[in-house]
């Protein structure tokens, strides 16, 4: 019988963010800015006997002076787990919150945080972006360019399973590319859907989201994601949740809604 996996979000912080794209660190209980967001950053750590596996990998240094490797880090080293433990590294898009973690300047000059990791991406995702790259600021173009040149990057397609346990789908939505990644190990299963699922707040609200590449593709996919999600007893794993980012929905009912079970 295989060993149960450990399953952690890796809380980066909450973060009021406006129009200049700069991610301000607030507590958990505080309001955003004036017309900015509320956002909480959580990459998920899968913890194997022979892999760790990561689902995201955080914020990175590219959006303002309250963003740090260190944060992502720091976490790991509470579950005991070391930069160059790290297997694999699943995007589940190409927004840079989601994967500037690849890389830092800690030294002065940019480094793979997980010099041994395989990071599996979007293949239309990678390419598109590496199209229009020259659209973004010099950091973050500097900051691509490098991962694209130094990193390990496997690329995903439409349906992919490339390691036990690991499946993607490409989903759409919020990005054109956007993946769903699924853990599936026994009775231990887990959906991470990016930002189609980015909060607990969006199971039981019916919106189209104006910022998504395609929000009706989005409306679409989370449904078909909850569904599954409660049919078959997944817990999702939510990236921008601020106190619960692990939950199930346990129940539905047509009138109220799904029933949602937080998890410690």
């Amino acid at each position: 019988m295989e060993k149960k996996a450990e399953v952690s979000p890796l809380y980066e912080g909450t973060f009021s963010v406006g129009t200049d794209k700069k991610f301000k660190r607030i507590r958990k209980e505080d309001s955003p800015e004036k017309g900015a967001l509320k956002l909480s950053i959580h990459p998920f750590l899968i913890q194997e006997e022979n892999r760790n596996i990561l689902f995201d990998a955080g914020i990175g240094e590219l959006f303002g002076s309250d963003t740090s490797i260190k944060t992502l880090l720091d976490n790991l080293a509470e579950h005991s787990v070391s930069d160059y433990e790290i297997s694999d590294i699943f995007v589940s898009h190409l927004h840079f919150d989601h994967f500037a973690g690849l890389a830092h300047r800690d030294n002065g000059y940019w480094e793979l945080t997980f010099p041994d990791s395989t990071v599996w991406v979007s293949e239309g995702g990678w390419k598109k972006l590496y199209s229009s790259i020259e659209k973004e600021d010099e950091d973050t173009q500097d900051f691509f360019n490098f991962v694209d040149s130094k990193a390990s990057i496997e690329f995903l397609g439409e349906k992919s399973s490339p390691i036990k346990h690991v499946r993607s789908k490409t989903i759409g939505g919020h990005t054109e590319f956007h993946q769903a990644l699924f853990y599936e190990n026994g009775e231990q299963k887990f959906i991470m859907a990016g930002d189609v699922i980015g909060r607990r707040i969006s199971i039981n609200r019916n919106f189209a989201a104006k910022f998504d590449f395609d929000p009706k593709q989005s409306m679409i996919a989370r449904e078909e994601l909850k569904e599954v999600a409660c049919k078959e007893k997944y817990t999702l794993l939510a990236y921008h949740e601020t106190d619960y980012p692990m939950f199930k929905l346990i129940d539905h009912n047509p009138k109220k809604g799904y029933t949602v079970k937080t998890l410690s």
